[in-house]
């Protein structure tokens, strides 16, 4: 099966840094597109970034110049470098991927989610 499996959330101040990463596993026989969403306590889950198979990246306006997005294709993996953080950047991070499995068609994966809190 395949999963997204996300990590490097956590609690950090105001002004920090943090780099989440997501990592594809199982039977991929190719990824069009990966990014990162967010949602907020209250809120609808949004786009933070994303990244097209051929290395295109895409912001949202809150997070530009402050995020960036990257992926090592040899892994399946992708990144968000988060610096600069501030306390409305808090929420939970979510894994997205536009992939066709072996064998299958294709569809649009979710990982588990990640949180991150950005307080003093």
């Amino acid at each position: 099966q395949v999963q997204l499996v996300e990590s490097g959330g956590g609690l950090v101040q105001p002004g920090g840094s943090l780099r989440l990463s997501c990592a594809a596993s199982g039977p991929i026989f190719t990824i069009n597109a990966m990014g990162w969403y967010r949602q907020a306590p209250g809120k609808q889950r949004e786009l933070v970034a994303d990244i097209s198979s051929g290395g295109g990246t895409n912001y949202a306006d809150s997070v530009k110049g402050r995020f960036t997005i990257s992926k090592d294709n040899a892994k399946n993996t992708m990144y968000l470098q988060m610096n600069s953080l501030k306390p409305e950047d808090t929420a939970v991070y979510y894994c997205n991927a536009d992939l066709r499995p072996y064998g299958s068609r294709r569809d649009i994966y979710w990982g588990q989610g990640t949180q991150v809190t950005v307080s003093s």
